[in-house]
């Protein structure tokens, strides 16, 4: 199937990729889980989780095997990789970064995988791990959540869960799963990751270094949020007319509302999605 795993593909904090071919023909990615200590969790995670989708936004899990320690997991194939590639400095289209429409219509059908995650399942889905790296395009650069290594399903639609350890990866990772103090861990987690990497998408940095000289470098968050107070002109080293930069200003908007410290003040996704589609009227600035 991977050609004695000869086609890497990528690495991720579980697993190495692989490009695989099944007999009729079909391209796959073949996840070879990394042996762990955790005894399978992050296998019995992804199955558990995966299976029971079925969206156009989340990545389909075409199977699965296991023997003793060793453990794969076999997926669409998504011949555009991660979104990663396409945002901050990797620039992996050689005729440029992809454009503003592109990537708003991106950031849409992302929300719209998350909202059905936590919304269109019979058991509600914690990802936990949301950001560019996990988010795979397909031919036509259409978005696909990926890697449910770390996701909780939540018994009776539980609005929170319990957790032990925190979840998720840094610089996406919401507050409350670090100090407990600050709320109860539960699908706002997601929306906070998916605030940051919205914004991360609209200003081609993971979280700093927007403008800045050698000697400060200053929080993206921080110097985004000031220029939309003092209604500055947002200089994000890219050229966009008046439509995309209301497209723009929407994505910075949402972005903000959802990385709020406080869990409770962040929108659902359900009001995320209907904020960037227009069905709902986009909350002003954030305080």
């Amino acid at each position: 199937m991977t050609s004695s795993f000869c086609d890497n593909l990528g690495e991720g904090g579980f697993g190495v990729v692989y490009r695989g071919k099944l007999q009729d023909g079909c391209l796959v990615a073949v996840k070879i889980l990394k042996e762990s200590k955790s005894n399978g969790e992050e296998f019995i995670n992804e199955v558990a989780s995966i299976s029971r989708t079925s969206h156009v936004n989340i990545v389909s899990l075409r199977g699965f095997c296991f023997e003793g320690s060793k453990r794969a997991l076999v997926y669409e194939f998504m011949p555009n990789g991660s979104l990663e590639k396409f945002i901050g400095n990797n620039n992996y289209l050689p005729e440029g970064k992809l454009g503003w429409e592109k990537l708003f219509k991106i950031a849409v059908d992302i929300a719209r995988g998350i909202e059905y995650l936590h919304q269109g399942c019979n058991t509600r889905i914690l990802h936990f791990d949301i950001k560019p790296h996990n988010i795979l395009l397909d031919k036509d650069f259409n978005p696909k959540i990926s890697d449910f290594g770390l996701a909780k399903l939540c018994p009776n639609r539980s609005s929170t869960v319990s957790m032990l350890v925190a979840r998720g990866t840094i610089g996406y990772i919401a507050p409350e799963l670090v100090y407990r103090t600050l709320g109860e861990v539960s699908c706002k987690s997601d929306v906070y990751s998916y605030g940051m990497m919205v914004l991360e998408m609209v200003g081609e940095t993971k979280n700093f270094d927007v403008n800045s000289d050698c000697s400060s470098e200053m929080y993206f968050p921080h110097w985004i949020y000031k220029h939309l107070e003092q209604n500055s002109q947002l200089d994000i080293n890219r050229t966009a007319n008046e439509d995309e930069h209301l497209m723009i200003r929407k994505m910075i908007i949402v972005g903000l509302w959802c990385i709020q410290n406080d869990p409770k003040i962040r929108p659902s996704m359900t009001r995320v999605l209907e904020m960037l589609e227009g069905k709902h009227r986009i909350l002003g600035n954030p305080t």
